[in-house]
């Protein structure tokens, strides 16, 4: 099997683009229309892959597909409360 190698993090936000946009359709269907791509790529990338190993393209597009929206919105309102201190 051909393991995919990406040389920027940037590289693999483009690779899974389509199952982010795919997964914010669907959150926008349900009345969720305040979440983006980036919000799950920051989400996922920060809060359940940073201590991840090994992680394949597969696992990426089946956790995005799968996120627990309870938890991203938490991640959210604890991002944008972080930014309301700020100003």
């Amino acid at each position: 099997m051909n393991d995919i190698k990406f040389k920027t993090l940037e590289d693999l936000y483009v690779r899974i683009l389509p199952a982010l946009r795919s997964k914010v359709n669907e959150l926008h269907k349900l009345s969720y229309t305040y979440i983006k791509e980036e919000d799950i790529w920051n989400f996922l990338r920060l809060a359940k892959w940073t201590n991840s190993y090994d992680l394949d393209l597969g696992i990426m597009v089946n956790d995005i597909f799968n996120v627990d929206l309870k938890d991203l919105q938490n991640y959210l309102f604890t991002k944008q409360e972080r930014r309301t201190r700020n100003d």
